[in-house]
C-alpha cells in the first residue's frame, strides 16, 4: 500500500522546525549558537529597514512559507524578507529574500547538492535573492540572485553584503554576523556597496568625521 503523502495540515502539527518536501515532513535540528546569532542579526537589520522604509516584513527563523512547486510545499528559512500579509497561519508564497545559515551538518558534497537544490526551489517559487551564510569559511556570504543563479557575489569579513534587487537600498556589514566584531561601525545598514570587482563585494569607504 502506498504511503499517504503529508499535507500542510500535517506540517502545522509539527512541534519543531520542518519543511514539506516530496510529500514528506523534513524535520530540522535546532541550530547552534553562532548560526543562531547570525540569523538574529540579519532579522534585526531587516526589521530596521522595514520600519524605516515602511515596506515588507523581517521574518525570523521557524516561520513557514507555503508554495506550490511540484515537489515542495513549504520553506522555513533562517531569516527572510517578505512582502505580503501577515496572519496567524503560514505565510503564502515565497519570501522575496531568504537566508540559509549553515549549521555543522551543512558541509560536504551531499550537503552542497542539497543546498543547491533548495536554492533552485526558492528561485522557482519566486524568491529573488538567497544568501548562503558560511560562518566557518573565508567566503562568509554568497549572494545568489535568480537572474544569475550560477554566479554568486562573494562577501568576506570587512565587507558589506546586500540583497539587491529583493531589498532595495538595504545592506549590512558581514562583521555584524559575528559576536566578536571589532571593526568600525561606520558602514551601517542601508549603506550601499560602492564598487565591485571580479564578482566579489568591495568594502564601502567610510566617510570622514565632521569636526
Amino acid at each position: 500500500m502506498r504511503k499517504r503523502e503529508a499535507t500542510l495540515e500535517d506540517l502545522a502539527r509539527e512541534p519543531g522546525k520542518a519543511e514539506l518536501v516530496n510529500g514528506r515532513i523534513v524535520r530540522m535540528s535546532p541550530t547552534g549558537g553562532l548560526p543562531g546569532y547570525a540569523g538574529r542579526e540579519i532579522v534585526v537589520s531587516l526589521r530596521e529597514y522595514s520600519r524605516r522604509t515602511g515596506t515588507g516584513h523581517a521574518i525570523p527563523d521557524n516561520v513557514a512559507f507555503t508554495v506550490a512547486l511540484p515537489h515542495r510545499r513549504s520553506f522555513a528559512p533562517d531569516a527572510a524578507f517578505y512582502v505580503g500579509e501577515l496572519r496567524m497561519g503560514f505565510l503564502e508564497g515565497a519570501p522575496r529574500f531568504a537566508v540559509e545559515v549553515r549549521s555543522e551538518s551543512d558541509y560536504g558534497p551531499a550537503a552542497e547538492r542539497r543546498l543547491a537544490r533548495k536554492r533552485a526551489d526558492y528561485f522557482a517559487a519566486g524568491t529573488l535573492v538567497v544568501w548562503d551564510v558560511d560562518l566557518l569559511g573565508a567566503n562568509v556570504v554568497r549572494v545568489y540572485r535568480s537572474r544569475a543563479p550560477e554566479r554568486p557575489t562573494v562577501c568576506r569579513r570587512g565587507e558589506v553584503a546586500e540583497a539587491e534587487p529583493a531589498v532595495p537600498g538595504w545592506s549590512m556589514p558581514v562583521d555584524d554576523l559575528f559576536p566578536d566584531a571589532t571593526t568600525s561601525r561606520t558602514a551601517r545598514p542601508g549603506a550601499r556597496i560602492r564598487r565591485r570587482a571580479a564578482g566579489r563585494a568591495v568594502p564601502a569607504r567610510s566617510r570622514p568625521r565632521r569636526r
